[in-house]
């Protein structure tokens, strides 16, 4: 595959935190491998595209949250896509929405049930840096958390990573769940930017091409001093 659809989801919504940047990273990251990358903005008045390759999720407040549930539930096109093969990376809030139910405005809310995971208030929030070792690329990743829930997963899923450093799902002990290409986390940053090769992964099970390793100097400096200096 040489061309990939990036759907970028709510960006008006999920857009709190800096997430959308993952798009563009993904993009960035793309051009590197001789990939010709799109991303395509869908708001809340947009019907969602099936025929996306990834499709991404942000963060936001409970308000914004909910109004992107809305959206999402008008039909079944994240499922049709997955079904497909798509990825799909949710952080946060957007996490929080592709699971099976969350706390958001006073009550639990059915979400859209794509990770057997389900998010209660918390005691307090959680604001800080976080370092994990991902289960699924063998490192450490490091991001930023601002967020009230505490995620419990399910048997079908794992953890998207083991927290050294910060709170990641409430626990203090993971982050985020992974099943299949379907992708949930605490981290911000945004998350692709500072762990490039997170976003080098996500290319490869969209495209089902594993890629050479690319010299990005820059990138690799910047990841790796973030890892250092969390402690």
């Amino acid at each position: 595959m040489s061309q990939i659809k990036i759907v970028r989801i709510h960006n008006e919504l999920l857009g709190t935190y800096g997430d959308q940047g993952n798009a563009e990273v993904l993009a960035f990251r793309a051009k590197f491998h001789g990939i010709t990358a799109s991303i395509v903005d869908i708001s809340f008045n947009d019907t969602l595209p099936t025929n996306g390759d990834i499709y991404l999720l942000g963060g936001a407040e409970d308000a914004a949250q909910l109004l992107s549930l809305e959206a999402l539930q008008r039909d079944d096109t994240l499922n049709i896509a997955i079904e497909r093969g798509a990825v799909v990376l949710a952080v946060c809030a957007g996490f929080q929405i592709i699971g099976k139910k969350f706390w958001a405005s006073g009550k639990y809310v059915d979400g859209l049930g794509l990770l057997d995971v389900t998010s209660e208030p918390g005691k307090k929030r959680f604001i800080g840096d976080v370092k994990t070792t991902s289960t699924v690329l063998g490192f450490e990743l490091t991001g930023f958390e601002n967020h009230v829930g505490q995620t419990i997963l399910g048997p079908t899923v794992e953890p998207f990573g083991k927290v050294s450093v910060g709170h990641g799902n409430g626990d203090g002990k993971y982050d985020g769940a992974v099943q299949g290409n379907i992708f949930g986390t605490y981290l911000h940053g945004p998350i692709l930017a500072r762990n490039p090769e997170f976003a080098d992964l996500l290319l490869t099970r969209a495209t089902g091409r594993k890629y050479a390793q690319i010299t990005d100097p820059l990138a690799s400096r910047y990841a790796e001093w973030r890892r250092k200096v969390i402690k």
